[in-house]
């Protein structure tokens, strides 16, 4: 449990100070003005007071039992100090100093030693090189940090590994008058991680949604697990630094972080059921609508407006969203009629007119909370200077807090005028979550409503595939391993495709022109015939690969040819197999993610890879819709079902194929790479025609 870091009954600040601009001066200071309801000891060397507060010598001196200590000494200082800590029975450290793995070798080794102490005694360390954490609840107002925004009690928790991020996401918070929960930024995480922290507030009664940026995961593995058990319970919005390339290089330079170019984070989200998003002002709008509005039972929208023009531009969101602005019922249309001026517009938006009252705006919301057809209410209210505002404020007040269905407002006004400054306030105190533009307005309640459906969003579990022979699969990579061999060959590969089950053109290995001819005259020509080497991972650009050779005499010109140019003094093995022409080439492969597990590829094949990297990747293990979602989500999916008059593939099979391999490298974790390419997809049916697996 964490509650001795986010519900500490008493805190001692170890490195307290009487110079007002240090840290250990700030987080007193910053206890005191919350309002913290525990008691602050001061740990000083010499001073008799802090901040008029009785300081002592050291953390044995103090009277009654601590819960938190705050660390602010050098980084040498510190293993000594945690060891005290135990000795004391604190339970729990927040370490605000730097100096240790992000600084190198030396520093790691200190980190190592503190660590070492605090297992010994069962003190939980909170960074080292963090800001600390704040509790909003009234009942313990715990400022343990030394940043400077002040927020209300609220139901949004942020969770940040950068605190300079954290503070960004914490004042945007503030600024937009949305209260915090909690907040914790946990610097290098060498013991307490952004997983637990999440475990933690999922069981929070208080926590509504949580706030997570992160620059990478220490565990994937671990923060997978959680992750999928919190965003079951609540809505976990997340974002991801080092996107790019020059992202990734200052992500990684920043408290020791790991983080990389890769596509692992946002797999996870999916996955996990997390809400991501790219944009941190996006990010915190979306958490003011979580924190008040229900989630959407669908993607139907219904608009209220007194104006037309924003009206517009909202729809345009929501049509770029996938929401829909549907034709409301002709029930509606005529309840409408009776409540509404007659200026008004009754269609979907309704156009309730700038003359429109409280009277006109309830009686709108009334209906669309009746309506079948709508899901969510988008409201734009301008504060014309000829109605009662405050009255249209606190009809859509009541309705909101009705929480039948979800809304969201723009509030156009201007604030600088005492009295729509109070119809804003009537709409915040109600919970109404306001914005300044229609677009900001609309992205808010396109995200509550991608959470909905990703929340009704059902992967399945992944399927168990009959006659599956993993016991041979395991001894051809065992007899590999125990050679050296790291990538497999032909024969190998091919065997363990159809120990999986996974199809393949028919096909022969030999080592003889006689032999190869042999075996196109069994497998029945036209054929093709590759050099089967572990040193041509390119075999096509080679020259290592001859297609629809349509007879024997074909064949051997094709296999003297290469034993010519790529044998050399070395005995060559060659493929030979079946031609299978006028498919369409796709590819399915997969590479291991430090330290999460398989991803699992698919895409077009052949040229097509390198050329368009069209491609989609999950997490393994696959289910059935994660497969079939792979493949709808390439640009190129229209290809597969055909265009003008070409015929389109068995997207069943190709799907099979997906959980086939799925299956594979769950069972077999040690394939490090695999590539299937091509996948030649018919009408009826598909066939692996190319593979390569390389094991760890």
């Amino acid at each position: 449990m964490l509650d001795p870091l986010f519900k500490p009954r008493a805190v001692a600040i170890v490195g307290a100070s009487t110079k007002e601009l240090s840290i250990g001066n700030v987080i007193i200071k910053n206890l005191q003005r919350f309002g913290y309801t525990g008691k602050i000891y001061p740990i000083h060397p010499s001073a008799p007071e802090v901040r008029g507060l009785k300081a002592y010598k050291s953390l044995a001196e103090v009277p009654g039992d601590v819960d938190l200590a705050h660390i602010i000494i050098p980084s040498k200082q510190v293993p000594q100090i945690i060891e005290e800590c135990g000795q004391k029975g604190i339970r729990a450290a927040i370490i605000n100093s730097a100096g240790f793995s992000e600084l190198g070798a030396e520093g790691a080794q200190l980190q190592a030693a503190f660590l070492a102490n605090a297992k010994k005694y069962g003190v939980r360390i909170f960074g080292p090189n963090c800001q600390g954490i704040i509790n909003t609840d009234p009942a313990l107002n715990a400022y343990c940090n030394f940043t400077f925004t002040f927020p209300g009690p609220g139901a949004i928790s942020v969770v940040a590994l950068s605190g300079g991020v954290g503070a960004v996401i914490m004042q945007a918070l503030f600024d937009l008058g949305v209260g915090m929960r909690m907040y914790a930024s946990n610097g290098n995480a060498s013991d307490i991680s952004i997983s637990e922290i999440l475990r933690y507030w999922g069981k929070d009664a208080g926590c509504r949604a949580i706030i997570l940026y992160t620059e990478g995961f220490a565990n994937p593995k671990e923060f997978l697990e959680v992750a999928r058990e919190v965003a079951a319970l609540k809505p976990v919005l997340a974002m991801k630094a080092g996107r790019t390339e020059q992202g990734a290089k200052a992500a990684s330079s920043h408290t020791g972080s790991l983080a990389g170019v890769d596509i692992a984070t946002e797999l996870i989200f999916e996955k996990t059921g997390i809400l991501a998003f790219n944009d941190e002002e996006d990010l915190v709008r979306a958490a003011m609508a979580f924190a008040t509005q229900p989630i959407p039972a669908g993607n139907r929208v219904g608009i209220i407006t007194n104006t037309g023009g924003p009206a517009v531009i909202a729809t345009d969101v929501f049509g770029a969203s996938g929401l829909d602005v549907p034709k409301l019922s002709e029930q509606t249309i005529q309840r409408l009629k009776g409540t509404q001026l007659p200026e008004a517009a009754l269609e979907n938006p309704i156009d309730v007119v700038a003359t429109a009252g409280g009277t006109q705006f309830r009686a709108a919301m009334d209906a669309l909370l009746d309506e079948a057809g709508v899901d969510s209410i988008f409201i734009n209210f301008v504060t014309a200077p000829f109605t009662d505002t405050h009255a249209v404020a606190r009809e859509i007040a009541i309705v909101s807090a009705l929480g039948r269905k979800p809304i969201v407002c723009n509030f156009m006004t201007d604030l600088t005028q005492e009295r729509y400054q109070e119809t804003r306030r009537i709409l915040k105190e109600g919970g109404v979550p306001c914005y300044a533009n229609p677009t900001a307005a609309a992205k808010a309640l396109v995200a509550l409503t991608k959470y909905g459906l990703i929340r009704r969003r059902d992967i399945g579990q992944p399927e168990p595939f009959p006659n599956i022979d993993s016991a041979k699969t395991a001894s051809i990579l065992l007899k590999a391993k125990a050679v050296g061999r790291k990538v497999l060959s032909a024969r190998e590969v091919y065997s363990i495709l159809e120990a999986y089950g996974i199809p393949v053109a028919p096909w022969r290995v030999v080592e003889t022109i006689e032999q190869a001819i042999s075996a196109g005259e069994a497998i029945g020509f036209p054929v093709v015939v590759k050099v089967d080497s572990a040193d041509l991972d390119h075999k096509s650009d080679a020259g290592g690969v001859a297609i629809n050779l349509r007879d024997g005499g074909m064949l051997r010109s094709a296999v003297e040819d290469m034993q010519a140019r790529l044998g050399g003094s070395r005995p060559l093995n060659f493929l030979v197999q079946k031609f299978l022409p006028g498919g369409r080439e796709l590819i399915v492969g997969a590479s291991v993610s430090q330290r999460l597990g398989h991803l699992v590829m698919f895409g077009l094949g052949g040229i097509y890879v390198e050329a368009l990297k069209d491609v989609a990747f999950k997490i393994a293990p696959v289910t059935r819709v994660e497969a079939k979602e792979m493949l709808s989500s390439i640009k190129t999916s229209a290809l597969l079902d055909g265009l003008r008059g070409e015929k389109g593939v068995d997207k069943a099979a190709v799907v099979r194929v997906i959980q086939q391999v799925s299956c594979l490298l769950t069972d077999h974790p040690e394939i490090q790479e695999m590539d299937l390419n091509p996948v030649m997809a018919f009408e009826d049916g598909c066939f692996a025609v190319d593979g390569r697996i390389k094991i760890l």
